[in-house]
């Protein structure tokens, strides 16, 4: 009986051991490895997943009074987005870099803006990251598109300039419309497509009174950014000031001398009918059907 009790004790101490053996070679749960080769690219994110995505400082020193908001912005790739970013109003930093370094008359001091090069290049920053992050075409109105790339327009040419400066004229510069440096999305844009590919495309002629080319006998840069809520004021004192300008226009009942511009986009005045008709609608001045015309010659020496 003893040994068979100690038989007995000796049998359960080894099946124990076993048991305690099994359990401790039981491997942990893996734990996963983040391999990032793997993550899924943006459109695969199942549809309505929110998720944050940190936006990036961009060259500028916030102000006082920046406003920093949590927008929800809905993609054409399915699904929503809280995206946190620094928003100044819309276009502030243009207008107060418009309106320290751009005089009344549309003088532009090129050497001041050039000591406030980062701010543009931190609104530009802006206007790209807006892009990226917003479907232009279907959650902006025509009034925000136009707005939108007006005052890029603008801020590219500026830049343009700066990259250069000093210079006499744009044309200075090798190609200077076809220039590919800006990226918005997956595409390098360049001013002639961002004039004639989208602005023009918006059929709205007054584009042309608001997007400058750094030139005497362009339309003067206005000293403040377009904005979508005070856009048609805006166009339409551009348009006003410039047929008002005799040193662009000369005007009068029976003989007009136009600025090329009118020759150049004769097209695009005459959507609601003829050129005659689109300058009375600006003009102080009631100008005769059968007006003689001819143009003025077109200066290319930079507006400072």
């Amino acid at each position: 009986m003893k040994y068979f009790l100690i038989l007995l004790f000796t049998i359960f101490v080894i099946s124990c051991s076993g048991s305690k053996k099994v359990i401790e070679s039981e491997s942990e749960p893996t734990k996963e490895i983040l391999d990032t080769t793997k993550i899924p690219v943006i459109n695969n994110i199942k549809e309505n997943e929110e998720i944050l995505i940190e936006v990036e400082e961009v060259a500028i020193e916030p102000e006082k009074g920046d406003i920093v908001e949590d927008i929800e912005i809905t993609e054409d790739l399915g699904f929503n987005q809280n995206v946190t970013k620094r928003f100044l109003k819309e276009h502030q930093l243009w207008s107060e870099l418009l309106e320290k370094h751009v005089s009344d008359d549309g003088k532009v001091n090129y050497s001041g803006l050039k000591k406030d090069d980062n701010k543009i290049l931190g609104y530009i920053s802006l206007l790209q990251m807006t892009y990226e992050k917003v479907n232009l075409k279907t959650e902006r109105s025509k009034e925000e598109l136009l707005a939108f790339w007006i005052n890029a327009y603008n801020a590219l040419t500026i830049d343009l300039i700066l990259r250069n400066y000093p210079i006499e004229s744009i044309k200075d510069i090798k190609d200077p419309w076809d220039q590919r440096l800006w990226k918005f999305g997956d595409k390098w844009q360049n001013l002639n497509d961002i004039e004639h590919k989208i602005l023009r495309e918006m059929d709205e002629p007054r584009i042309h009174f608001a997007i400058v080319c750094a030139s005497e006998s362009c339309p003067k840069l206005q000293n403040e950014a377009f904005t979508s809520d005070t856009l048609e004021e805006q166009l339409t004192n551009a348009t006003k000031e410039f047929l008002a300008d005799s040193s662009k226009n000369e005007l009068s009942k029976n003989y007009i001398k136009l600025s090329k511009i009118f020759k150049w986009f004769k097209k695009d005045f005459e959507h609601s009918g003829s050129l005659i008709d689109f300058l009375n609608q600006y003009s102080d001045i009631s100008i005769s059907d059968k007006a003689k015309k001819s143009f003025k010659d077109y200066s290319w020496e930079l507006n400072n």
